[in-house]
């Protein structure tokens, strides 16, 4: 498939949504996926609302990031922290770092620092706009472009689901797309600093994120 083409239908179906319902919530996490759409809801002044989770351990790129592309590209983005109770409890139980230990300490740890700000941001939409691609990984593969999310019951709409890392690429060459410098330092798959590493050529991208474990690489957002 062409860009232009992905372009054209990507853009027919974000009107038929918009039509379709009346409260719009993009989550963000700055990655180029999600940059394209954020720079196309600007560019077409599309009535949604975007959100990003600050989970208060992004790479200091995340928070410069979030910056340039909120000035150049004049789009507000709403950021959800997790509650410092929670934060609190987790580090309590498990230590500052205690994430790495088991699969279950981590998982508990995304939950507070994404899972519970992603329900805040979500609590009054009726459409999850996501920048998933089936490419990134094998969970991924057989993701639709529209789905009933379990967790949050909320319609997921997915529409870049069917791009390819190349269509990306070009679309952010062609329309100076703000991205994180980290990409070109081999960081594919950009998470929490301390649960991110880059990746050598030939790794595939989500070896990058929680690289300790051997697990479906997933936060919970999209399991």
């Amino acid at each position: 498939m062409e860009l232009m083409t992905a372009i054209k239908q990507l853009r027919s179906d974000f009107q038929q949504v918009i039509g379709e319902h009346s409260s719009l919530v993009f989550t963000s996490s700055l990655g180029e996926e999600d940059q394209v759409i954020t720079h196309l809801i600007a560019q077409n002044n599309w009535p949604v609302t975007i959100a990003t989770l600050d989970t208060g351990r992004h790479f200091p790129q995340y928070y410069e990031l979030l910056e340039r592309t909120q000035r150049l590209l004049d789009q507000a983005i709403k950021v959800y922290s997790p509650q410092a109770s929670a934060v609190e409890d987790f580090v309590d139980s498990y230590g500052i770092n205690g994430f790495y230990t088991s699969v279950e300490a981590r998982k508990a740890c995304c939950a507070v620092r994404k899972i519970q700000p992603l329900k805040r941001a979500l609590a009054q939409a009726e459409v999850w706009v996501t920048g998933l691609r089936a490419e990134q990984s094998e969970n991924r593969q057989d993701t639709p472009k529209y789905q009933r999310d379990a967790m949050t019951n909320t319609l997921k709409f997915n529409p870049l689901v069917d791009w390819s890392k190349e269509m990306i690429d070009q679309y952010i060459e062609e329309n100076k797309v703000p991205t994180n410098p980290l990409h070109k330092q081999g960081y594919v798959s950009i998470g929490c600093q301390p649960c991110t590493r880059a990746i050598t050529d030939g790794e595939h991208p989500r070896n990058g994120r929680w690289w300790w474990e051997s697990s479906k690489k997933e936060c919970g957002l999209h399991a």
